[in-house]
């Protein structure tokens, strides 16, 4: 299975397409946005993501206050819920300019659409989409990103399985190019979020629907999570950007810095050139130690021309040459004439034997 992302292959035959989600790393300010499209093509991101909402649209405020108090990551925001959406928020006018520098940079755009009117609006600026995690409250909006025949990335934080097998009954019928991304959606950058990553749930995913790519989207700042993933089978990772951890705003504490990024993306490429064929074998660079570093039989003393062998005429011995009998080869050996005199350290083979 492999999908196509603006002329990109992304499969598992394919190297792994990295996502920089900027969000709301921006800080409200355009040419900010610009440069940190920037950025991430140098860090070696394939793609720079934006986020597309309105608070109204995408958070209540009746809602939030009647919490009784902000919750998990909110809890360190000195704003309310809702002016911390208004001023992550995009405008709309941004899209074809954020567009325009990463086709200047060679980067692709995307852009997590939170309502209708961002699903719409983005369709002609995407090359895929991707649906955040809490989409999967509201599969409805999936499907109507997923009905534009783009592919779709499709993030499953804070769910349980249940929520991922009815947005993929409601989805598959639509659109078969999908990209099944874990996630966890703790945004707190605390140490203790390792714990709960389940990197394993891929083996789940890759079981239950064979079909489907894998990715990660990860809020962590090792690249050890990013590496397991990628060796489990996911091919898709996005992860926060930013230039910055010390800047205010909501994103940036638990954001990969471009130096923290490109490491992360080198780890990775590593990985891809290890992780190599499923077919074993001696490999290339195994050539010269295949002989050095393997047992052959080598006669134990010197050999006179018509000695019958027995076992303690014989040793098992580095290195071995080609043509040389081997260990397993011993009881073809036992009983035999040599053919002619062989000297104490001699390889056997069977043109030694009469």
């Amino acid at each position: 299975m492999e999908i196509d992302i603006q002329g990109r292959k992304v499969g598992l035959q394919h190297p792994t397409y990295f996502i920089a989600d900027i969000a709301a790393n921006h800080d409200g300010d355009l040419d900010r946005a610009i440069e940190l499209i920037r950025l991430a093509k140098e860090a070696g991101a394939d793609a720079a993501k934006f986020q597309n909402f309105r608070a109204p649209k995408i958070v209540s405020d009746y809602g939030f206050r009647s919490l009784g108090g902000q919750l998990s990551h909110q809890a360190a925001w000195t704003k309310s819920v809702v002016e911390v959406y208004e001023d992550a928020s995009i405008p709309f006018e941004w899209t074809p300019i954020l567009k325009e520098a990463c086709d200047k940079y060679g980067i692709h755009y995307f852009s997590s659409p939170y309502d209708h009117d961002a699903i719409d609006m983005l369709v002609p600026y995407v090359p895929a989409f991707k649906a955040g995690s809490s989409l999967m409250s509201w599969p409805e909006a999936i499907v109507r990103m997923a009905s534009f025949g783009k592919p779709i990335l499709m993030a499953t934080g804070d769910c349980d399985m249940a929520d991922v097998e009815r947005a993929m009954a409601m989805v598959q019928p639509v659109n078969q190019q999908i990209v099944l991304m874990q996630c966890n959606t703790n945004y707190t950058a605390a140490e203790s979020n390792y714990d709960h990553l389940h990197l394993n749930v891929l083996k789940t995913y890759a079981q239950k629907w064979p079909n489907v790519i894998l990715g990660l989207s990860d809020h962590t700042q090792s690249a050890a999570p990013v590496v397991g993933a990628v060796a489990l089978g996911a091919r898709v990772i996005e992860r926060h950007f930013t230039d910055s951890n010390d800047r205010e705003g909501p994103d940036h504490k638990f954001a990969l810095n471009p130096a923290n990024w490109a490491h992360m993306v080198n780890e990775v490429r590593i990985l891809e050139r290890a992780l190599g064929s499923e077919e074993k074998l001696v490999a290339e660079n195994e050539k010269d130690t295949y002989i050095v570093q393997r047992h052959c039989l080598r006669v134990a003393r010197d050999v006179k021309a018509g000695e019958v062998f027995t076992e303690d005429m014989l040793e098992v011995l580095r290195p071995a040459v080609e043509g040389a009998l081997m260990s397993w080869d011993i009881p073809q050996v036992l009983g035999r004439k040599a053919a002619a005199d062989m000297p104490f350290g001699k390889e056997v083979r069977l043109s030694d034997l009469a």
